[in-house]
């Protein structure tokens, strides 16, 4: 969730009362308040058909990544809701992160 405005209204009103009541707790605690410190290799990963955490979270962290001309990978993975269930996209993340994360070689 990249800002809690964007999610579902019957979960995020139950803490976090209406937007309108409670504007500076929905802007304070909005994931793109750290956008600038964000280092290294991001890696953003959502499901096309996500109904909890809709995709256009994502286009709103991609979006400001771009101006800060932050680099990251990206992956939309075509019919996936809110888990990733089809094995072989399960097995290219893994794949991703062992290519990305295994420790530098001296």
């Amino acid at each position: 969730v990249t800002d809690w405005r964007n999610y579902d209204t019957i979960y995020t009103e139950r803490y976090r009362r209406r937007p309108k009541d409670n504007p500076d707790g929905y802007t304070q605690n909005s994931a793109m308040n750290f956008v600038d410190g964000l280092k290294g290799k991001l890696s953003i990963h959502h499901g096309a058909v996500d109904d909890n955490v809709h995709p256009g979270n994502s286009v709103q962290l991609l979006y400001a990544l771009l101006k800060k001309n932050k680099k990251f990978d990206f992956m939309l993975y075509p019919e996936q809701k809110h888990g990733i269930r089809f094995q072989r996209y399960r097995e290219a993340i893994v794949e991703y992160f062992i290519e990305h994360l295994k420790p530098e070689v001296l």
